[in-house]
């Protein structure tokens, strides 16, 4: 059986990082794009970064180009867009697939945990957001147009 904390992924810089080194934090999963209306969301994202951070709140980025091909660029150009225009100090990670057959291990299995409207399984957009407990269990998933200033008081209840 798996859980939260027996997936890896690429970090930017291409090394593989398992999510076990974040046991015993609270996580805020999304994944996001560079070109889209929601991008501006990076900068709440970092915001909670900053003011939970110290109390054990870890946001992980995942950028994709699912959606209206709105995260064209490669990990460096990503990199560089996320610090450059928002400041992000957070894990970022390498493009992946949160929908569909080639969807990463860890998006498959963050949408059996926390379905979406209705049941739905799928990731329907970029910045949907799902909130895990310091156990890994995953408790909430947000709708893209879910703010991040928004689930502030959701992070500060797990903490």
């Amino acid at each position: 059986m798996s859980t939260l904390y027996t997936f890896s992924a690429r970090a930017l810089g291409g090394e593989p990082l398992g999510l076990d080194r974040y046991r015993g934090k609270v996580l805020l999963i999304v994944n996001t794009a560079s070109e889209c209306g929601f991008t501006p969301q990076y900068a709440g994202l970092q915001h909670l970064q900053e003011r939970f951070g110290a109390r054990g709140l870890e946001v992980l980025g995942f950028p994709c180009n699912q959606f209206g091909k709105q995260e064209p660029g490669d990990a460096a150009q990503i990199g560089s867009f996320c610090e450059k225009n928002f400041g992000v100090t957070f894990p970022m990670f390498e493009k992946v697939d949160v929908k569909g057959p080639d969807a990463h291990p860890l998006f498959r299995y963050l949408t059996d945990e926390a379905r979406g409207v209705l049941g739905t399984r799928s990731i329907k957009w970029n910045f949907t957001k799902f909130l895990v407990d310091r156990h890994g269990n995953v408790l909430k998933r947000y709708a893209p147009k879910t703010t991040p200033e928004s689930i502030a008081a959701d992070i500060e209840a797990l903490l």
